[in-house]
């Protein structure tokens, strides 16, 4: 289930049985997990997807995820929130466009937005989280039930603008908006009985502004155009990795 962190979007090979707009590849960190434990998959990963779309259809021809479990589930995967509140595309979209009227340099973005963001994902992101997660676990009551957090966009500091078209004085503000959107994953997890999947410790070094091979999200100006901005292939066998690590899975 989830998003498109989840779907990998843009990845190639993409999975020709997915809705078109879902963008949902099969080099995903879902696909890989059942490649090395030779489990059954049931994928209903969208690009776009939010907490909301666990029970409401995304549009023609896709189902409410939630359809998809069931009691005989063993294990449920997934990223989101991130789209909750159009989140990430306005933390992105916003830098970007502040960032262009000083050509990469001050803090724009944190003078215009402010605090808006963090205080959006704390009121109305967190407990949407929850609410997603205790659903979940309702209809696939035998299923450990595991949510991933979200690997490193942008470094803590520096950044590598326009390839990352974030001001340099921003950098901060955006790494630090993601931070307040793991922390609300993390504790949403905690108070649904659902499991964290850390992804900011084992992601630190390879956010967009790494060198290809070495980052796991692709940056805005990128040879990867299908996947700007979000994780690639080697990003999506790492959350992959993550997820069996702290499953224990073989």
């Amino acid at each position: 289930m989830g998003d498109s962190y989840s779907a990998g979007a843009g990845d190639l090979p993409l999975d020709l049985t997915a809705p078109p707009t879902c963008v949902r590849s099969t080099a995903n960190y879902a696909n890989d997990i059942t490649r090395a434990t030779g489990a059954s998959l049931t994928d209903v990963t969208c690009s776009g997807a939010t907490t909301a779309n666990f029970t409401t259809s995304q549009g023609i021809g896709i189902a409410p995820q939630l359809d998809a479990a069931t009691s005989a589930a063993q294990l449920v995967t997934m990223t989101i929130g991130g789209n909750d509140s159009n989140v990430f595309a306005n933390v992105m979209d916003g830098c970007a466009a502040a960032s262009a009227t000083t050509l990469g340099q001050g803090n724009p973005c944190e003078q215009q937005y402010g605090s808006s963001f963090a205080d959006t994902i704390n009121s109305t992101t967190y407990p949407a989280i929850v609410q997603a997660l205790k659903a979940v676990k309702a209809k696939a009551p035998h299923a450990r039930v595991a949510i991933l957090g979200y690997p490193w966009i942008a470094p803590a500091v520096g950044g590598c603008y326009p390839t990352l078209p974030i001001a340099v004085g921003d950098i901060p503000y955006v790494h630090g908006i993601q931070a307040t959107l793991n922390d609300a994953v993390r504790r949403a997890a905690g108070a649904a009985g659902a499991i964290y999947v850390d992804m900011s410790d084992p992601s630190n070094g390879h956010d967009a502004c790494e060198a290809p091979g070495v980052r796991w999200v692709e940056p805005v100006v990128t040879t990867n155009s299908l996947s700007v901005g979000h994780p690639n292939a080697l990003g999506e066998s790492e959350m992959a990795a993550q997820v069996r690590s702290v499953l224990h899975l073989p």
